[in-house]
């Protein structure tokens, strides 16, 4: 029973890994296609950098996830923000009032939320593991 849990495990882990290396990949060939774009072009818009961003935002998402196994909360609210403010700044001519005002208020609501994140970190930060209490000291243990 032991051993088929852990293989079990074994075998998620390694199709996470190959999804992750995958997005990756993809996500520099895009990169790359972009830049060629630009080149190509002779110019680079707003635009451009804003979709640069945002697989430079996915690079890193996919590093942290790699490194750490955790993927912050953080980093997709930076990409829907990024995301969306491209999408103002590409179809602002052919956006109504409404739709643009409803745009720029999901960029807001999701700044909030990242704030709220933020704060709930600092505030209410949680030890990784029990020797992070220990190296902190009494003071750490008092506040749990």
């Amino acid at each position: 029973m032991r051993s088929t849990k852990r293989y079990a495990s074994l075998s998620l882990r390694m199709v996470e890994n190959a999804g992750l290396l995958v997005i990756a990949i993809a996500t520099v060939i895009a990169g790359v296609q972009e830049v060629n774009v630009m080149i190509a072009g002779a110019r680079v818009t707003l635009a451009d950098l804003l979709l640069m961003f945002i697989y430079l935002e996915v690079l890193t998402m996919v590093g942290l996830y790699f490194e750490s196994g955790k993927l912050p909360v953080r980093i997709p609210l930076y990409i829907g923000m990024v995301a969306l403010a491209r999408y103002l700044i590409l179809d602002m001519k052919e956006l109504d009032v409404w739709r643009m005002l409803g745009v720029s208020t999901s960029i807001v609501l999701l700044a909030l939320a990242v704030l709220a994140i933020r704060y709930g970190h600092v505030r209410f930060a949680y030890p990784e593991d029990d020797t992070t209490l220990e190296r902190q000291g009494p003071a750490a243990s008092r506040r749990r």
